[in-house]
């Protein structure tokens, strides 16, 4: 004879929060045994902006659409990261269309050789993500497995969002 023992409503609900919590949880640490960590201090990621020449103007040199929330052109940032060897460095460029990414290019500048991987990596996969989006939404969190690279493009798509405000 089996015997079965009922079990209070409350305790049920809170074991199946509690398994719901621990799959979360698991599902953000999925694929974080590589080397490259997020970094916690916002502080680690800065930028140094530099429009590129014609920069919000079109071929014409006349300003460009005013439409959108930004004037359209291309521009140019760098982002830096925080690596556990130490600091990085990418330089972003973004071209902007009635407020959407048309364009963007990523030139890494690594000075280790994990870095030079997962620059790779990043610029490898960051078209997809971008191009046709409108610039206001740009944001990345991990691209192709490289998740620091991804904080120093933020912080450089927040200093051409700046740059690029109508």
């Amino acid at each position: 004879m089996i015997r079965t023992t009922a079990v209070p409503r409350s305790l049920r609900v809170t074991a199946a929060a509690a398994s719901v919590a621990g799959l979360a949880l698991l599902a953000g640490c999925a694929g974080q045994a590589d080397a490259e960590q997020p970094v916690a201090d916002d502080a680690a990621s800065s930028t140094t902006a530099t429009p590129s020449a014609g920069s919000g103007t079109d071929s014409s040199g006349a300003a460009g659409s005013t439409d959108g929330a930004y004037t359209d052109g291309s521009y140019t940032a760098e982002g830096t990261y925080q690596t556990p060897e130490g600091p990085e460095t990418i330089t972003v460029t973004l071209t902007v269309a009635s407020d959407v990414v048309t364009e963007v290019e990523v030139v890494g500048e690594p000075t280790r050789r994990e870095s030079k991987q997962y620059q790779s990596q990043f610029i490898g996969g960051i078209d997809e993500l971008v191009v046709g989006k409108d610039l206001a939404d740009v944001s990345v969190d991990r691209v192709a497995g490289s998740s620091l690279t991804s904080g120093g493009f933020n912080a450089a798509v927040e200093e051409i969002r700046t740059d690029a405000a109508a």
